[in-house]
């Protein structure tokens, strides 16, 4: 099968073809498993901190990619509720141990044992994968392959950020960056809370403009101050400078969640800025998102058909995945990107 490998950790600003096609086995689904033909695949900001080691594989090679719609071509053994031509689809939650607490009680994100796909095993920058029967999803039949990829990450962690706020309708929500993710809470929040004003903030101003044409009350850059205080904001920034900027917009008892699964290091002097009084009083919060929950994405999957959510979206092929991938880390973003890795 054809494969977008990942060989080691480099720097891309160095390095602008991180990926390195390559021929593998088509891999046998084991007992509880589905092999899947791989349709499509989103592209996922994470792609970068596993290429640039912030958050890295444990080895390599390693297939990236964890917002997989697929087929089922094959069963392994017990698999029960699939047959073949199934659509399916994969997030970045591929397994974890089902018998801690953090399992129980729903929050299987925060396993210890947690394997994420694209990371801990391979993903779907191939034309092949295999993943257990718990951890795909049915794709409504409202979204097309591509228009459902970028659900499955962008789409449900944005859907568990939200969640993490508190919000309440009415209330006024910050997003700071305006890629894949905060372009699908924002249709999330107009469907949820249709009194609640949004506030952008981005650096780059087709992220602004395009936040505007999607209703944001008002759009600025990440340094400004907001017309008025923000009960909530989401951060999907990769730096450290929105947040601390971000929390003087911050209402007295308001929450930022951090919707990133790691900060780079090159900004990261701008918390010496941080100062208790001007930032952090008036029981402020910081709260952090840990991958996403099995909960989460079959619930979004649901609310995204009633809505329904439809992506903006850009399609690469499979052998595009290296200019997708350094488009994001160029911040050239307008919704989400996708790999056509198969058609058919």
């Amino acid at each position: 099968m054809k494969a977008m490998i990942l060989k080691g950790i480099c720097d891309l600003s160095l390095e602008n073809r991180p990926l390195s096609p390559a021929i593998l086995p088509i891999p046998q689904p084991g007992p509880g498993e589905l092999l899947l033909q791989v349709l499509c695949c989103g592209i996922c900001h994470t792609e970068l901190d596993e290429i640039e080691g912030r958050t890295p594989p444990p080895c390599f090679p390693m297939v990236l990619g964890h917002q997989v719609v697929g087929r089922v071509k094959a069963l392994g053994e017990g698999v029960r509720g699939f047959r073949p031509g199934d659509r399916v689809g994969v997030a970045w939650i591929f397994s974890s141990c089902g018998l801690c607490r953090f399992c129980k009680e729903g929050n299987d994100n925060l396993c210890d044992d947690f394997m994420a796909t694209g990371r801990d095993v391979y993903g779907g920058y191939a034309e092949y994968m295999t993943v257990p029967q718990n951890s795909v999803f049915v794709i409504p039949q409202v979204f097309s392959d591509a228009q459902a990829a970028p659900l499955l990450c962008a789409g449900a962690i944005g859907y568990r950020s939200m969640k993490l706020t508190g919000l309440k309708n009415g209330q006024t929500l910050g997003l700071t960056g305006f890629g894949a993710s905060a372009h699908l809470v924002m249709k999330m929040v107009r469907f949820k809370y249709p009194d609640t004003r949004v506030y952008v903030f981005a650096r780059n101003e087709k992220e602004r403009e395009f936040a505007r044409e999607l209703g944001a009350t008002w759009a600025g850059d990440t340094h400004e101050q907001s017309p008025e205080k923000l009960h909530a904001i989401i951060d999907t920034t990769p730096v450290w400078k929105p947040i601390v900027e971000g929390l003087k917009n911050l209402e007295k008892g308001g929450r930022l969640v951090i919707n990133a699964i790691r900060k780079e290091s090159l900004d990261r002097d701008y918390l010496l800025n941080l100062d208790y009084t001007d930032h952090l009083w008036w029981e402020k919060e910081i709260k952090s998102v840990a991958n996403v929950a099995r909960s989460d994405v079959a619930e979004f999957l649901e609310l995204a058909s009633q809505i329904p959510i439809i992506p903006e979206i850009e399609l690469f092929d499979l052998d595009e995945a290296n200019r997708a991938l350094m488009e994001i880390k160029d911040r050239k973003i307008r919704g989400a990107k996708v790999l056509q890795v198969s058609k058919t």
